[in-house]
């Protein structure tokens, strides 16, 4: 994978886990402002089964869906982040993402290397090799 292609898959998913933290998020509050929880003091003690609740109970679901979504999403970005500096002479940058991700700081890691990681399989842009050989023959 490219760096672009990671930066990309890594940014898509920290949408995707905030949009489904905020999606489940606001499904839970509908379901108690709506009254479709029976509280006892701050504790739930049942729930009243109208469409209603139901459908507040499938947005929570689809917003854990998304989260999971989003969280795998942003598995396969390290992967593939450290399959990409894995190519790179300098093994920095492979050891501060594998170590942090290992760590459980995988995303800090992730976002020093989007911001400012290595392309491991990009091509050198260096000026092309105009050596002349002995004989005055180009190399």
């Amino acid at each position: 994978m490219t760096k672009p292609t990671i930066t990309r898959l890594f940014v898509g998913s920290l949408i995707a886990v905030i949009a489904g933290v905020l999606l489940a998020t606001f499904a839970v509050i509908a379901m108690v402002a709506g009254g479709a929880l029976v509280m006892d003091g701050q504790e739930v003690i049942g729930f009243n089964g109208t469409s209603f609740t139901w459908a507040m109970v499938g947005l929570t679901a689809v917003g854990a869906l998304t989260i999971a979504g989003g969280a795998i999403g942003g598995l396969v970005a390290w992967i593939g982040a450290l399959l990409n500096t894995a190519h790179i002479d300098d093994k920095l940058w492979f050891v501060l993402l594998l170590v942090l991700g290992l760590l459980s700081f995988g995303f800090v890691a992730m976002i020093a290397y989007v911001i400012a990681g290595p392309d491991g399989l990009r091509e050198p842009t260096g000026a092309p090799d105009r050596s002349i050989r002995a004989g005055g023959v180009p190399a």
